[in-house]
């Protein structure tokens, strides 16, 4: 039987990192990308061949096209095409709009947008080809709600549940479900901003009593990729019932 093959974007830490070592023992062949964090990257790796399964390490700026190309580039050098991508990169910002700067925003958008709608232009022509794929978004529950003082990261993950649902109907025709999860407060290392009374009280916000764990959403990104042939363009919550 032919391995599946799967990419996740920001994988070296947090949600990307256990959706990849999830792939891994599901079998997959993982593509594993990150901007920067050659390190982290490397040790995801080894976990991976730790537990017997095989892997690409990818270091490249996904918010660029040309790099995302370069991405492409070695996957096709190894493989026909993706099976699944899961759209995971994503940085944050906390602040006042008035005190961001166009960069800060272009950064932003660039990450946790643009990068999505590159990767995805990338795989489809061979998902469409097989008539199968799974393109599953790493959202979060600002981009329903929006959050104060997180206006560029609720509209960047508004903008992903947009293009989850207008892509899911581009491709349904072709057998391939684009679905998004609406991410509550992970216990990652994006959050680790908080202090300790500010994680109490964000806590206390959370109907589920804690935050939720990165094993957490890939447990839920696994059964996206293995199941549902017939949900497609669904924003999941994820949230420990916050919204």
């Amino acid at each position: 039987m032919k391995q599946k093959t799967v990419l996740v974007t920001g994988a070296s830490r947090g949600i990307g990192k256990a959706c990849a070592l999830a792939f891994a023992r599901l079998g997959y062949h993982v593509f594993i990308n990150s901007h920067s964090s050659s390190d982290a990257l490397e040790s995801v790796q080894k976990m991976i061949y730790d537990l017997g399964g095989t892997c690409t390490r990818i270091l490249a700026d996904i918010s660029s096209s040309s790099e995302v190309s370069r991405v492409f580039e070695v996957i096709s050098s190894e493989c026909d095409g993706l099976d699944v991508l899961v759209n995971n990169a994503g940085i944050s910002y906390i602040g006042l709009l008035t005190d961001m700067t166009d960069d800060d925003w272009d950064s932003i958008i660039g990450t946790n947008l643009s990068s999505a709608f590159y990767c995805s232009r990338a795989s489809i022509p061979h998902m469409v080809s097989v008539k199968s794929g799974k393109i599953i978004n790493i959202s979060s529950m600002w981009g329903t709600t929006g959050a104060s003082c997180e206006v560029a990261y609720s509209a960047s993950k508004s903008g992903l549940n947009g293009l989850t649902k207008a892509l899911a109907k581009e491709l349904a025709p072709s057998n391939i479900q684009v679905n998004a999860i609406a991410c509550g407060v992970i216990d990652t290392e994006m959050n680790a901003v908080f202090s300790d009374e500010e994680r109490q009280a964000l806590e206390e916000e959370v109907p589920s009593g804690r935050f939720g764990l990165p094993e957490e959403v890939a447990d839920l990104v696994i059964d996206l990729a293995e199941n549902h042939s017939y949900m497609t363009g669904q924003i999941i919550g994820l949230d420990g019932g916050f919204i």
